[in-house]
């Protein structure tokens, strides 16, 4: 039976995790509960068909992950998870300027006809925008576009898990490091001859090699802690395979792991030698409780022409976000006075309707990006058993839960549903 594990349990993680529950692999899921992960603070737009971005790439992406969340919600209603964070109300994409909205209208039909799930397209007026969503201020009109949808990060991630479980996965809270042998062993060879293809085959003075590596001695003394040290004719090693992670001072072996750890993933692959270059953004999004609004799970979401979002929930929940803070660590995730005046300032210029609510919490989480903006996905190039994907920054709960089923397919040794070239791995990787 094929082990494989998988690092990381935010929305990423846990479709990997999910999916993976489908097949006959024993999986495990490692939970290192990070402040500040992403899908905790998020409450997520499916609607990327508005979108102006002219990367095709991560349009494929986003379009697929927006159409694949009919058929993931389904799946995990027929097996009993009946709260899945997700919900189909429509968006209103908002400006003032006439000529904009109908630049948007074309924008919206043209990509309706390779994502019929986009719905219906209407143009609306300010009293028929203010009466979906009253909160709102004088002046917008709106494209209404009605396939899209709203989902709470927390309760998606919560159901697939939820589901994973029920169907085997374990699920452990901690720290994961990689445990790896080093080099290729074709490379290498004891008296001219190549060392066996597994490691288990090798042996000292007629005994097979401890297990672990830290076992291993070289003149009495123990080899260094990490394998990255271990070099050869003075040459670090920086290929080899993944054998499996070691979680709070246990190891688990695995044939295959994941690492869906966002922001901190650079943390996991630089004792292999290798900078993954992700970079983040700290958003703070508040959640506030409105008196009287009964119907307001109904409300479609808002996108207005600036940074910001609104979104309705049930029982009169609203949350608007978020800021977009570079140059942060990722230790801090503290609310701060000048990210929410920031978010109130430009959430009550949207929505006046706001300044009743009461304020029940802030959220705060780190977005992960990899260069130019468009994620990665696939196998890390030199080493054997280590697959990843990161960079989906504010398009995380889109694409996230297809993304998961990618990497499921990856680790099962099936061909993916979409090509990967334009989202190789090795465009986030350097050389330490």
């Amino acid at each position: 039976m094929k082990k494989i594990i998988v690092v990381g349990s935010g929305v990423l993680g846990a479709s990997a995790a999910y999916h993976l529950s489908q097949s006959d692999a024993q999986v495990m899921l490692v939970d290192g509960r990070h402040p500040g992960r992403a899908t905790d603070a998020a409450a997520g737009i499916i609607c990327p068909w508005l979108s102006q971005r002219r990367n095709q790439s991560w349009y494929r992406l986003a379009k697929g992950g927006a159409r694949y969340y009919a058929e993931l919600t389904e799946k995990l209603r027929s097996e009993g998870e009946s709260d899945t964070g997700y919900a189909r109300v429509g968006a209103l994409s908002l400006h003032t300027d006439p000529k904009k909205i109908e630049q948007m209208r074309e924008r919206a039909e043209k990509r309706r006809e390779d994502a019929p799930e986009i719905g219906e397209i209407e143009v609306l007026d300010e009293a028929q925008v203010r009466e979906l969503f009253p909160l709102l201020n004088d002046g917008y009109m709106a494209v209404r576009v009605s396939g899209a949808a709203r989902v709470d990060g927390r309760a998606l991630r919560d159901a697939m898990i939820s589901a994973a479980q029920r169907n085997g996965v374990s699920v452990i809270e901690g720290e994961a490091a990689l445990s790896v042998v080093k080099g290729r062993t074709t490379d290498m060879s004891a008296k001219g001859e190549p060392l066996p293809e597994h490691a288990a085959d090798v042996t000292v003075k007629g005994e097979p090699l401890p297990e672990h590596a830290a076992d291993v001695v070289s003149k009495g003394e123990p080899l260094p802690e990490h394998t990255v040290d271990v070099t050869a004719k003075g040459e670090s090693i920086t290929e080899g395979r993944v054998t499996g992670v070691t979680v709070n001072g246990e190891y688990f072996p695995a044939d295959e792991v994941v690492i869906c750890a966002g922001a901190w993933a650079n943390e996991l692959l630089r004792p292999l030698g290798l900078h993954f270059r992700v970079t983040f953004q700290k958003g703070q999004i508040l959640h506030l409780q409105m008196p009287e609004q009964p119907g307001s799970g109904e409300w479609p979401v808002v996108i207005p022409p600036n940074d910001q979002y609104l979104l309705a929930f049930d029982h009169g929940k609203m949350v608007a976000g978020a800021t977009h803070e570079n140059d942060v660590q990722l230790t801090d995730v503290r609310v701060t006075a000048g990210g929410m005046h920031e978010v109130l300032d430009k959430g009550l210029a949207l929505a006046p309707g706001l300044a009743d609510g009461e304020l029940q919490e802030v959220r705060v989480g780190f977005r992960p990006f990899t260069p130019g903006f468009l994620p990665v996905i696939g196998r890390v190039p030199g080493w054997e058993g280590l697959i990843t994907a990161n960079g989906l920054g504010a398009s995380g709960l889109t694409m996230g839960p297809f993304l998961g089923r990618q990497l499921s397919q990856l680790a099962l040794g099936l061909e993916p549903d979409l090509p990967l070239d334009d989202y190789a791995v090795e465009k986030a990787l350097e050389p330490r």
